[in-house]
This record gives structure tokens, C-alpha cells and sequence, in this order.
């Protein structure tokens, strides 16, 4: 009988934000994959439990998800965790679990912390609809590439980021974004826990680079979509119908359009161009 695959959220910074399922767990696995087993160890110690651990990073991701599903077929039941947070979120985990499922090997997730999620709870920002964007590119070109990519998303936008790393994001951010208003969680759930608000210059000005960053960002006020939406509905009907008909669409389809844009019904326009 295969074991099962345990997919277990970690503390990401106090010892005390630990499931008593995700305790449970850690002490009845057979094996627990670590994404750095020194960090690991320092909670297995925290929590008294000692389990064999593999090693499993990003670098080693491929050929050790190979060795975790052996064990997992010989019966033995496998937990995975990252450093900190829940594993497959910006951490080692994805590949292993997409494995796990190929064989039809049962994955169980043992919910606990994650960075994003309380970031954005205490953001301010709407929390109805997020985009988790999570470490954007090194390259200063790749950088503003992704950047310009999402600028017209209105939903709240979730980052993560390196201390050394948060002025240089934050001036691309400012760059390519406008200046919006973020909130930096910093040092999330540890001793010097902080929440920065502002716009990115207010930010820029105060934030410390050290500690572990989340960058919250309030999603685009009017998508691409919106604006040309205005745009067209400022137009008269006489306007608004050549622009669609210069585009190669029949009567039947622009009046189906315009009706759209202006937010009335299909019978209203059409009366106007009988």
C-alpha cells in the first residue's frame, strides 16, 4: 500500500503559529523533506520530534521529488515542508505534489501560515479578489517586463521580496505603476513585526532594508477595458458606430457592441439606426 504525501505549513516566524494537526503529523510521517534541513531541524528540536529528513530545494527539486515518490511507494508516509509558510507558495513543493498526484498517490494538506495571506488581511486593500505575483524577476528588464504586464490588473496585488532588494523594486514599482499606495509587512508574526502604509514615495522614505518583505499593492483604479470603454461611450452613436464599422463588423454585431458599452438595451440602439 502506497504512504501518503503531507503537504504541512510551517511557522513563518513565531515557534507558537503551529497547528496541532501539522504537530500531529510531523511526529507519526515516516520521512520529512526539508527545504534546508538545518532550519527544519532547529523546529523538529523546538517541538521535540526526530524524523529522518531529505533534503529538498529548488536546485535539487526534480531528482529528489524521484527519490520522495520511491518512499512514498514503498508505504512510507512523507511529510513536506518549506523554511517557513506552506510549501509550493514561492517555496519547493510544486513538482513533488504534481508527481504525487501522476500516481495516483494521495496529497493532504495540512493548512497552517502563510506571509501572503496575513499581509494581506492587515493591508487595507481590498481582499475580494488578489493576485499572488510573488518574487518578481532579478533583471531590472525582466523586472519592468512583468510589471507592465499586471499595471492594468485592478485586483490587489501580492508580492514578495528580498530586503536587499525592496528600494530598487519599489522605484520600478513607482515607475511603471504610478504612485500608488502599498503596504510592507515586515518581519511578519516575529518581534520587530511592522506594517508599513503609504504610497511608494512615502514608503521609500521610512522602510529599513532588513527583514523579510510582503509588498501589498491596491490594484489599478481603471483597466485598459474601462478606459476604452469611457472613451467610446463619449462618443456619439453616429462615432461609436463608424468605429466599429471601420473595424469590419457587420450591423448586427456593432449594435450588440455599443449596446454593451453605453450599459443599455440591444432593442434601444437598434431603434436608433432603423
Amino acid at each position: 500500500m502506497e504512504g501518503k504525501l503531507y503537504v504541512v505549513a510551517t511557522p513563518i516566524g513565531n515557534l507558537e503559529d503551529i497547528t496541532l494537526r501539522a504537530i500531529n503529523v510531523l511526529k507519526e510521517v515516516d520521512i520529512i523533506a526539508a527545504e534546508d534541513t538545518r532550519h527544519t531541524l532547529k523546529l523538529l528540536n523546538h517541538l521535540e520530534i526526530s524524523k529522518p529528513l531529505i533534503s529538498y530545494y529548488k536546485e535539487n527539486e526534480k531528482t529528489k521529488s524521484d527519490v520522495i515518490i520511491d518512499k512514498l511507494k514503498e508505504g512510507k508516509n512523507v511529510a513536506i515542508v518549506s523554511d517557513a509558510g506552506t510549501p509550493g507558495i514561492s517555496d519547493p513543493g510544486e513538482e513533488v505534489i504534481k508527481k504525487a498526484i501522476e500516481e495516483d498517490i494521495l496529497v493532504v494538506p495540512i493548512p497552517g501560515a502563510c506571509a501572503a495571506i496575513n499581509s494581506l488581511i492587515c493591508s487595507g486593500f481590498s481582499t475580494k479578489e488578489f493576485c499572488f505575483i510573488g518574487f518578481l524577476p532579478v533583471k531590472h528588464g525582466d523586472k519592468t517586463r512583468k510589471l507592465e504586464e499586471i499595471k492594468e490588473e485592478t485586483k490587489t496585488l501580492i508580492f514578495y521580496e528580498a530586503p536587499h532588494k525592496i528600494m530598487d523594486t519599489l522605484s520600478v514599482m513607482r515607475e511603471v505603476l504610478g504612485d500608488r499606495n502599498i503596504a510592507v509587512a515586515r518581519e511578519i508574526t516575529k518581534i520587530h513585526e511592522e506594517f508599513i502604509r503609504g504610497s511608494i514615495s512615502e514608503v521609500i522614505g521610512v522602510i529599513p532594508e532588513k527583514g523579510e518583505m510582503v509588498i501589498v499593492v491596491e490594484g489599478a483604479q481603471k483597466n485598459k477595458k474601462d478606459r476604452e470603454a469611457e472613451s467610446l461611450s463619449s462618443l456619439s452613436l453616429e462615432e461609436h458606430y463608424k468605429f466599429y464599422e471601420e473595424k469590419g463588423f457587420s450591423k448586427k454585431e456593432i449594435i450588440k457592441m455599443i449596446a454593451k458599452d453605453r450599459n443599455v438595451s440591444k432593442n434601444e440602439i437598434y431603434q436608433k439606426f432603423i
